[in-house]
């Protein structure tokens, strides 16, 4: 479940719990092939993913992998922490609250 928001507005105090929208079905419908729609599962999971995670995990080339995760950066899914080297790494983009 996503990290609760909590706030005060006025007199009162409030908790916003806002529902997980990247769902495989969603991910599907935004056009990403299976390794990005199984490497957004897995970010979901231990919280980042690094190019050499996904070579490994999927069997891609560098260049595939770099073409997948910029892709998932294009699409607002990921967002990319660092500029280049090893440690860079990819993590869920959350939604901007306003």
């Amino acid at each position: 479940m996503p990290e609760a928001e909590i706030g005060i507005s006025g007199t009162s105090i409030f908790v916003r719990f806002r529902k997980d929208i990247f769902t495989e079905e969603y991910l599907k419908k935004l056009g990403l092939n299976t390794r990005q729609v199984r490497a957004v599962l897995y970010t979901k999971a231990s919280g980042k993913i690094t190019n050499k995670e996904y070579q490994n995990l999927y069997k891609v080339s560098k260049r595939t992998a770099t073409n997948d995760l910029d892709a998932l950066v294009q699409k607002n899914v990921f967002e990319k922490i660092g500029t280049k080297g090893k440690g860079t790494f990819y993590i869920i983009k959350r939604a901007i609250i306003g």
